[in-house]
């Protein structure tokens, strides 16, 4: 059983910053990429940004400049620095990771439950 417990959402002015963590529990054996994805009301949920266990990096073009994504792989934890903010950013943000939960299974992808990012022009 795994879980994936997404914090740091909220309503922030536009040009603030927030931070979002995501943190992995339950039986792990490792986990790859990890990643974040949002979805605005009516809207496909889309990439922000992976980051695999080596800490190679991927962002979509949203996310360029403005989002940091980083992992802490000793804390199963993969965070979202967010700045300069606008109102476009509004959504729900979506934890995502590749987990190996057993030696005989391959690798599943988890989500969490999501976390809401509300920017107020």
């Amino acid at each position: 059983q795994v879980q994936l417990v997404e914090s740091g959402g909220g309503l922030v002015q536009a040009g603030g910053s927030l931070r979002l963590s995501c943190a992995a529990s339950g039986t792990i054996i490792s986990i790859n990429t990890m990643g974040w994805y949002r979805q605005a009301p009516g809207k496909q949920r889309e990439l922000v940004a992976t980051t695999t266990r080596n800490g190679n990096t991927n962002y979509a073009d949203l996310a360029k400049g403005r989002f940091t994504i980083s992992r802490d792989n000793a804390k199963n934890t993969v965070y979202l620095q967010m700045n300069s903010l606008k109102p476009e950013d509004t959504a729900d943000y979506y934890c995502s990771a590749l987990i190996t939960t057993s030696w005989i299974e391959p690798a599943y992808q988890y989500w969490g439950q999501g976390t809401q990012v509300t920017v107020s022009s």
